[in-house]
Order: C-alpha cells, then sequence, then structure tokens
C-alpha cells in the first residue's frame, strides 16, 4: 500500500496532466474502499488545487477533497487555489473551482465569497454555458443553507452580496442554454423548499428555530424572486416549454409557488416579515385583483395539458401536485383539484411513483374540501384504506384528521340540505366510512398491533370537538366561500348542530371501549371525553324529554339513541378486562346514566346495568393485581370510588349495593389506609343521603360535562424497559386540524409584527394548574406569566405512585403550535429562545 500510495503522489508531483488524473482517481478508487487518504490529499491540495492545472485533474482534485477530511491550514491553501482559479483564462478551470465552493467549511465561506465577489459576480456574465451552469448550480445550493444565512445575519455587506447574486440566478432562469435555465429554475425552488419547510418545523416545535433577523432575510429573498417570477411570468412560461421534456418538471414548483404567494395574499405577508429587519427591498406588487386571477389561470393552461399527455409518472406527479395547490386560490376553481386528484390517484393505482404515496395521500386529503360533494363522497373509503397503509404515523395523523373533519362538514352539510327540502344524498353519514370490511373488523377486533384505528378514533373524536367551536368570521371572500366547513355561516340551524355527526361518531366507535391497546388509553379517553359531553348535553340522566316539554323530534330522538348507546356500553362492561379502561368506563357511563328508569324485575338480574356496574366496580376493588407495569391500579381505585360516592349519592338502590362493597373494601387486609380512610367518608356521606331523602344535600353536585382522565398536557418516559408510555396524539392532531383551518397567513402576520399596545396589558392572570398521568407516575403543574418581562415559569412536581424505585425519569416538557397569553390578550410571544426540557431526577 505504501507502494501505491507513493506511486500516487509521485504522479500528482509531475507536470503531466494524463499522469496527474489517473493518479487522482486511483485515490478516489482507494477512498471509496474506505482507506485513509489524508497524505494523498494533502499532496493533491499543494500539487494540483494551489498549482495550475487541467480542469479535469482539477475536478478530480476537488472530489478527492470532498471525500476527507482536510486539516485548517489545508482549507487556507485551498481557499487560496480557489481565488486564483476564479480568475484563471480557461473558463473550465474556473466552473471546477466554483463547484467546491459549497464544500467549503462555514468558517472559512463568508471570507471567501467576499474576498472573490467580483470574481463570482463575473461569472455569471461568462460566454461559457459550462461556468454559468456552475456557478447558478453552485451558490443555488449554498445560499439557500442555514449557515449562510445565519453569516449574512451577521455581515450586512455579505448580505448585499447574496441578494445580488439570487437576482442573477433568477435572471438565469431566462438564459439561452438549457441546461443553464433548468438548474436556475431548481435553485429558486430549492430558496422557496427550505424557506417552507423552516416555515413548518417552526410550526412542529422545532429545537433549531430561526431568529427574527434569518426569517427576515429569508423573506426577503423569497420576496424579490415570487416578485420577479410574477412579473416575468409569461416569458418563464414559454422559456419552460422549449427545455427538453426531462428537463420541463424542476419548472413546475417555482412558477406555481411564485404565483399562489401572489394570488393568496402571501407575498405581502412575506414582504412584511423582511421588513423587520434593518435591510429591505423596498418593493411593492400592485397588481388588481382580476390580474392575478388571471395569472393564475394562466398557469393552470399552461400546465394542464401535461396532466392527460404525459407518459412520466415523475412529471404527473409534479404537475399533478402543484395544481392541485392553484385550485386552493382566490379564483381557484373545483375541477382543478378534481383533475389533478384523479391524475395522482391513478399513478397511485399503476403502482407507480411509490417513493412519493405519502406525498400523494396528504396532498389529496388537505385539498379534499375542494371537490365537490359526490367526489368528496367517493373518495372517503378508499381514503382510508390508503391511509392505513402508509408509513409515518404523523403522515396517518394528519391525513386522517383531514379525512375526518371534512367527512363530518360533509355529514352537517347533506343534514342541512335535507332540512331545506333537498334529496338525501347516499354515502354522507359517518356510518359509511366505516362500511369496508377491513376497517369494520379492525374496529371490532378486541386486539390488534395496529395503531391506525386508534388514531382514527381520536381524530374523529377530536375533529367532532373543532366543528363544536364557531368557525372565524374571515373578512375577505375567497376560498372560504367553498369550503364545506362554512355552511356555519349561512345556516340557521342554531348552536347545537354539530351533536348530531358526534352521536354518529360515538355510536360507530363504540368498540373501541372492549380494545386491549397495550396500556394505551389516549383513543378509549377521546372517544369517553365525547360521550360524557353529550350526554351532559342531552341531560338523559332526567330520562327522554317529550314533545309537551318542549323537544323537537330531532332532540326526542337523539336522546333515545344515546340512552340505548349507555345501556349498550354497560354491557360492553362485561367484555372489558383492563382495568383502566373499566375505570374510565364505568366513571363516564354512571355519571350521566338514567337509573330511576332501570330497576330490574328482580334484585339478582344479572343483565340489571346496575348489578352490571356493581359487580366490575368489586372487581377493580379487589383486583389481586398490584403489577404496576400492567395496570395503575391506584389511580383506577381512585377513579372507582369517586364514582361510587356520586352514583350511590344520586341513587337508592345504588347506594345500598355500595355500601355492601365499601364495607367490605375497608376490611379487606390488602387496602392500604388512605383508600380505608376514603372509602369511610364515602360510606358516611352515602348514609347521610339514605337518611335525609327529601333534602337536596350539597354533597351531590351537578354533572358537568368534564372528563377527568383526558388530555394529559405533559409526557413522562421511563428509560426502564418495563415502564410504561402514553402516546401523545393531541398535539400532532390539532396541528393538522389548525392547518386546515388556519386564518389568512396576511392576518397571521398582522397579529405577528404588530406592537404591543400598552392598553392592552391587563392584571397577570391567576396560576392554571395542569395535570397530567403517564403511568406508573403522576405529573402536577402550574404555571405562571410574568407580563412586566416577558417570563413564562413552569412548576412541576413528580409523584412516584408505585410500589417500584425508579432510578431515572426523563420529563419531557416541549412547547406545540402558538403561544398565547393565557387571558386571551392579544399580544404574541416573539422568541422562545431558551424552552429546554428534556429535568432528570431519581425517585
Amino acid at each position: 500500500m505504501d507502494i501505491l500510495f507513493a506511486q500516487i503522489q509521485a504522479d500528482l508531483r509531475s507536470n503531466d496532466a494524463l499522469r496527474q488524473s489517473g493518479a487522482l482517481l486511483q485515490a478516489l478508487q482507494q477512498s471509496a474502499a474506505g482507506r485513509d487518504i489524508s497524505v494523498i490529499a494533502k499532496s493533491a491540495v499543494e500539487e494540483i488545487v494551489a498549482s495550475p492545472a487541467s480542469a479535469v485533474s482539477k475536478k478530480l482534485a476537488f472530489d478527492l477533497i470532498r471525500s476527507t477530511r482536510l486539516t485548517t491550514d489545508l482549507w487556507e491553501v485551498v481557499c487560496t487555489g480557489i481565488h486564483n482559479d476564479l480568475e484563471f483564462p480557461d473558463p473550465d478551470v474556473t466552473a471546477a473551482a466554483v463547484s467546491i465552493l459549497a464544500a467549503i467549511p462555514s468558517y472559512r465561506l463568508g471570507k471567501l465569497i467576499t474576498d472573490s465577489n467580483k470574481e463570482i459576480s463575473s461569472c455569471f456574465d461568462s460566454n461559457s454555458d459550462n461556468l454559468r451552469f456552475s456557478i447558478t448550480e453552485t451558490l443555488g445550493c449554498i445560499l439557500a443553507r442555514d449557515d449562510l444565512v445565519t453569516l449574512c445575519e451577521n455581515n450586512i455587506n455579505l448580505l448585499d452580496k447574496v441578494s445580488n447574486w439570487w437576482t442573477r440566478i433568477g435572471q438565469n432562469m431566462l438564459d439561452k442554454a438549457d441546461n443553464v435555465s433548468k438548474v436556475a429554475f431548481e435553485s429558486v425552488g430549492r430558496l422557496f423548499q427550505e424557506f417552507e419547510s423552516k416555515r413548518m418545523s417552526r410550526l412542529a416545535g422545532d429545537k433549531l428555530v430561526d431568529s427574527e433577523n434569518s426569517v427576515a432575510i429569508r423573506s426577503n429573498w423569497v420576496s424579490s424572486m415570487v416578485e420577479f417570477v410574477w412579473r416575468r411570468r409569461n416569458a418563464l412560461m414559454a422559456r419552460s416549454l422549449i427545455l427538453p421534456v426531462e428537463s420541463f418538471r424542476a419548472s413546475v414548483y417555482p412558477l406555481v409557488y411564485a404565483v399562489k404567494s401572489v394570488a393568496s395574499g402571501t407575498f405581502e405577508a412575506f414582504q412584511k416579515l423582511s421588513r423587520s429587519s434593518k435591510k429591505t427591498n423596498g418593493s411593492t406588487l400592485d397588481s388588481s385583483k382580476t390580474e392575478r386571477f388571471v395569472g393564475v389561470s394562466d398557469v393552470v393552461t399552461h400546465l394542464a395539458p401535461f396532466l392527460a399527455s404525459s407518459l412520466d409518472p415523475a412529471l404527473i406527479f409534479e404537475v399533478g401536485i402543484n395544481m392541485l395547490y392553484l385550485a386552493d386560490v382566490p379564483g381557484g376553481k373545483p375541477e382543478w383539484a378534481s383533475t389533478s386528484i384523479i391524475a395522482v390517484l391513478t399513478l397511485w393505482d399503476r403502482q407507480e411513483f411509490s417513493s412519493a404515496r405519502e406525498s400523494i395521500v396528504r396532498a389529496v386529503v388537505t385539498n379534499l374540501h375542494l371537490l365537490d360533494l359526490s367526489m368528496q363522497v367517493s373518495l372517503f373509503k378508499r381514503l382510508l384504506l390508503m391511509v392505513r397503509n402508509l408509513r409515518a404515523e404523523s403522515d396517518r395523523m394528519h391525513a386522517l384528521a383531514c379525512i375526518c373533519r371534512t367527512a363530518l362538514c360533509v355529514d352537517l352539510f347533506a343534514k342541512e340540505s335535507v332540512r331545506r327540502g333537498q334529496k338525501p344524498l347516499p354515502g354522507t353519514d359517518i356510518a359509511s366510512l366505516f362500511e369496508d370490511v377491513r376497517i369494520r373488523d379492525d374496529l371490532n377486533t378486541v386486539t390488534s398491533k395496529s395503531l391506525f384505528r386508534e388514531e382514527l378514533v381520536a381524530t374523529l373524536v377530536e375533529s367532532c370537538f373543532q366543528l363544536s367551536l364557531p368557525l372565524p368570521e374571515q373578512k375577505n371572500s375567497g376560498m372560504e366561500s367553498r369550503v364545506i366547513g362554512a355552511l356555519a355561516y349561512g345556516t340557521g340551524y342554531g348552536a347545537l348542530n354539530w351533536t348530531e355527526p358526534a352521536l354518529e361518531v360515538v355510536e360507530v366507535c363504540r368498540p373501541c371501549v372492549r380494545w386491549d391497546c397495550e396500556g394505551r388509553t389516549y383513543a378509549v379517553d377521546c372517544y369517553l371525553k365525547l360521550l360524557v359531553r353529550l350526554c351532559h348535553i342531552f341531560d338523559t340522566r332526567g330520562g327522554v324529554k317529550r314533545v309537551k316539554d318542549g323537544a323537537s323530534q330531532d332532540q326526542i330522538l337523539n336522546e333515545t339513541r344515546l340512552q340505548n348507546l349507555q345501556r349498550q356500553l354497560v354491557h360492553d362492561l362485561l367484555e372489558v378486562n383492563t382495568p383502566r379502561i373499566a375505570a374510565r368506563l364505568i366513571w363516564a357511563i354512571s355519571e350521566h346514566i338514567d337509573l330511576e328508569g332501570l330497576d330490574p324485575l328482580l334484585a339478582d338480574d344479572p343483565d340489571d346495568a346496575l348489578n352490571i356496574i356493581i359487580s366490575k366496580i368489586h372487581k377493580i376493588l379487589f383486583n389481586a393485581d398490584a403489577s404496576a407495569t400492567e395496570t395503575n391500579k391506584l389511580q383506577d381505585i381512585q377513579a372507582v370510588l369517586l364514582c361510587a360516592q356520586r352514583l350511590g349519592s344520586r341513587n337508592g338502590r345504588a347506594g345500598q349495593l355500595l355500601t355492601k362493597e365499601l364495607e367490605e373494601f375497608r376490611a379487606d387486609p390488602l387496602t392500604d389506609s388512605v383508600n380505608k380512610h376514603q372509602a369511610r367518608m364515602i360510606l358516611q356521606r352515602i348514609k347521610y343521603v339514605s337518611s335525609h331523602s327529601d333534602d337536596k344535600w350539597a354533597g351531590v353536585s351537578e354533572a358537568r360535562g368534564d372528563y377527568p382522565f383526558s388530555h394529559h398536557k405533559l409526557t413522562v418516559q421511563f428509560y426502564e424497559a418495563s415502564a410504561a408510555q402514553d402516546r401523545k396524539l393531541e398535539g400532532l392532531v390539532h396541528k393538522a386540524i389548525l392547518e386546515l383551518w388556519r386564518p389568512d397567513p396576511s392576518e397571521l402576520t398582522l397579529l405577528l409584527t404588530k406592537r404591543a399596545d400598552p392598553s392592552s396589558l391587563k392584571v397577570p392572570p391567576s396560576a392554571h394548574t395542569l395535570t397530567g398521568s403517564s403511568d406508573p407516575c403522576y405529573v402536577e403543574a402550574y404555571h405562571l406569566s410574568d407580563p412586566s418581562d416577558g417570563r413564562i415559569t413552569l412548576h412541576l412536581k413528580l409523584l412516584n405512585l408505585t410500589e417500584m424505585e425508579l432510578n431515572r425519569v426523563d420529563i419531557r416538557v416541549g412547547l406545540s403550535g402558538a403561544s398565547y397569553f393565557m387571558d386571551g390578550s392579544p399580544q404574541a410571544v416573539r422568541q422562545l429562545r431558551d424552552l429546554n426540557s428534556q429535568v432528570v431526577g431519581s425517585l
């Protein structure tokens, strides 16, 4: 090996271009084989990079540099060589020097491009197609990077140079050479994608949050490129049509992104963001609403033929996805969406472009509301099966949230249409979502390893709660006029119209209470929370209301359905084998069930609802399994004791049966002292109520519709293999739903950039207690905000309620979504730099 390396170095020292290139190829082979070639790399830097050499040798030397690590002093030699080559008479040598710029370390890159500004800029004016291609490709990669944005943030002169280079890259989209034009389109598209990905990562709570200045810098570049593309869109479309067919795809995204930004108003949002820095491009875009509509239509007319005539799956995908996004802007048309969706789903059916399946589903479900009603209905069952096969949990959750939200809106819309005298449209009810055999079987199977069904129940329920909130009024009429969910604006049906689809959801998702989810309770918690809320709204404990009481036929029907569902859930208790779920189901049922109307013919009737509830309470109280890995016994017992107090205080027969159970529980030697004292107190209350039956006892509070076990705010994760972990889906679901119904971007920008108004400052709010459980530990927390210095303080208390000693507990605290003041004042937290989690301790 030493002999080979010595020969390679000797060839590098020769002035023979053929020997040098052959030696560099051998060195690259050795590097590919995993051998250390740092000695050869040093020789290549000194003999090739820092000295005159052929363009081929230079290119191979730079390839060699990329495959190894250089010391700081060698990088200095490389930078000197690059600077010299930028002025070399042979443009191919200069092109090779330009290509290595992307590999220069960040700490040295700023100085190099500052020192070589004149030479780099002159490359754009070269007569050599190869050099213009190289400078456009390399700078297109470098200038969108995070490290360069950070360098520009601290160097105003560098920022000016980079901004000018972006302008030159944009102009190269109209270059006479096809390869230069294509790579310029790709570079501008990369800038747009980087900007969008950064915005999305901030929404997702990424640790690497861009500073305000870096956001402003990116916004400045993006707005200038959007403006350029908009102004020259006709020329750019004409240029793209004469590109080779395999290069046309690169031109699609930059055109669509820029035109959509202008037509939807986000261009103004970018400009507002860019003005938050001292440097601004100062440009404005004066275009009428009609011109924007025409601009969008022109781009669609430009792209549409490729959906029908192209044979390239990648091109069909690119055109279809981007046309779909244009259907969503003011002036967009539903047929653009349907044409695009048909095209991309055809790719799925043909098993082509499988690597983009997540993107296909995401694009379709996010824009589902743009389609006409019959097409939405026809797609629902198909989309559920497609989503079920997605690999990434986050993609599945986002897609399910979109599907469920739109399905509920369609259900509402169809019911309202029937009330107005129109013929009912088949397949619009919630139950039709579950008609497929595979979906129905998955819901009814007790044990299943699939997370899909849990996610489906959770997203359906979360979407119901989103429907219960009023939609925000929007000032301008554009996209929302076509959104099915906006029917709430025009209907006079009333505030409770969301309860009808919600009632169908709790009927269809009923099997979830029998599932064995390996300790996870998120889905059943969501389900029971909705059930309790509906029971509270319809007040089912008093029995079904009659017409003479002022109830409508619809209300009578819904209350009857809900009472029947309660009785079915009571019988489901017999099949629930997980104490955690059984305790929660008992609480949810007994809080609202009409016990007065359920007296049995025989006191020991095994089918009587109350007898079933009491027997299940008995099993939980006397559960011999104390293993913390399988059940949170303490929390289960606390739940049923609380349930026993409320149940026994409200119903005489329940009080008699529970008195016997509680006295037996107190006498059990396995019962701990805390639970014995609590049982004694509950017995006293039940006995007091039974002896004062004519008095309304203050200890029996009315049901409030709250479900105390759901929506944990904090997650605790354990390093012990035996410990349980709760999966947290709530934030993800809310984010997906908010993406569908977020306000106009310009309004968001106004909220972010508006100065704090002193008149809106209020008295500091009181502390809000947050509690969260992730077995086998319990977290109590509260937070305080101090408006004087903008500080938010979170206090945590961690309780170990198990019998095992946990050596290491990791409390993860995260911020999801936007940050609002607790009292709802319109102040926004501009930067959260020091939000550090990961508090670690022993218990």
